[in-house]
């Protein structure tokens, strides 16, 4: 068995992703990655490749390892078949407000922090924040409420009296984006702890149909509070956040969360495995940084050439010429010992559910139509 990513003569436990594939299609040594200490990576690939096929089967993996734990932001209900897994489970996406700094809340309703409205939004997050009681959309609505009424001569404690002196129009507009807040239905002030979804088996964070705002603060809360907690000594295993379509999470408010994994995740031993469509629109800081690129098909000349970017110097060929072109066939780079190996994924023992619908199987006719990870045989999904 290859272990990319782990020198020969080191033991620990590892993650069987599929087997070596060789030039006339035939199936080799089984390949298997380091999980033993913490990674970046990323896993790549144009749709229906099998790109969230292969982040299932990694998430298959982890949560049969030892003393890790994956966790799946799902943003498109397609790994719902991980609950299937020993320990494995599908939550709905819940997080406590105070999960997200004051200074995140303008930004995540679509405010300038600078605006009147964005500015006591920051206000009001942070005092509620600072004030006896737990955190909650209801509490910062009451203190705009409770200042317009009284002009502040009631405003207590941390709850400031300025707010009292913001203009009608601000304080109208700060209770209404925090309405909509409230309507994601995402803000629960006895959600789980980020620490508390890690508990061995993949656990999966179902964001399907949520807004990409709602999604983000979900992601912020997950990857935040995992770090946060190997910090402080407050989770015996090393977790695993896996994002699907990372791109959209890069585009709101977990985004810095999700740099912090890549850049300072190694000691405390958070690990991170972005998948995406579309390698362009992930920052450069998320492929430079990754140790572990699992890359599929790609056929938009950007996309290749976010990959060429962070191309490393052992790779004696151009890297976009060496993608595979099979469905559940992958390009593996291992940044430990500096080699590529083009790789066929395993196939899944759980149910992927990543594929599109057909109208001939809506029809009750067979669908001819390869979905991602569900055609092919053998080996892997392709």
């Amino acid at each position: 068995m290859h272990v990319p990513g782990r020198e020969p003569d080191v033991e620990g436990p590892t993650a069987r992703i599929g087997s070596f594939l060789a030039r006339d299609g035939s199936t080799g040594t089984g390949v298997s990655l380091d999980v033993d200490g913490p990674h970046a990576g990323v896993v790549v690939g144009k749709r229906g490749t099998g790109k969230s096929y292969t982040l299932g089967v990694l998430a298959e993996e982890l949560g049969e390892a030892p003393g890790v734990a994956p966790v799946v932001l799902d943003p498109m209900a397609a790994f719902g078949g991980l609950a299937d897994c020993p320990d494995g489970s599908v939550v709905e996406p819940r997080v406590a407000p105070d999960s997200l700094p004051p200074d995140a809340w303008p930004e995540l309703l679509g405010l300038d922090a600078g605006s009147p409205a964005g500015s006591l939004v920051w206000r009001v997050a942070s005092d509620v924040r600072e004030a006896d009681g737990p955190v909650s959309i209801a509490r910062m609505r009451d203190a705009l409420t409770e200042a317009r009424a009284s002009g502040g001569d009631r405003a207590s404690g941390n709850e400031s009296a300025s707010i009292a002196a913001e203009s009608t129009a601000a304080r109208r507009a700060a209770d209404n984006h925090l309405a909509l807040a409230d309507a994601w239905d995402v803000f629960d002030t006895e959600a789980p702890t980020a620490a508390g979804l890690a508990t061995g088996g993949p656990t999966v964070v179902d964001c399907a149909g949520l807004p990409p705002a709602a999604m983000n603060a979900v992601g912020r809360a997950i990857a935040s509070g995992l770090y946060d907690a190997r910090i402080a000594d407050d989770l015996d295993r090393l977790p695993w956040l896996l994002v699907d379509e990372a791109h959209a999470f890069f585009d709101g408010v977990a985004a810095p969360a999700l740099r912090t994994l890549l850049t300072r995740g190694r000691a405390p031993g958070v690990s991170l495995v972005c998948a995406t469509q579309r390698p362009s629109a992930l920052p450069d800081v998320a492929v430079s940084q990754a140790d572990l690129i699992v890359a599929h098909r790609l056929t938009a000349e950007r996309d290749v050439d976010a990959l060429r970017a962070a191309q490393p110097t052992y790779l004696g060929t151009d890297l976009g010429a060496s993608l595979p072109t099979g469905v559940g066939e992958a390009l593996v780079v291992d940044d430990v010992t500096e080699a590529a190996h083009t790789v066929r994924i395993r196939e899944r023992r759980t149910t992927h559910e990543g594929g599109g619908p057909s109208a001939s199987a809506l029809s009750g006719r067979t669908s001819e139509r390869g979905d991602e990870g569900n055609e092919g045989d053998g080996d892997g999904p392709g």
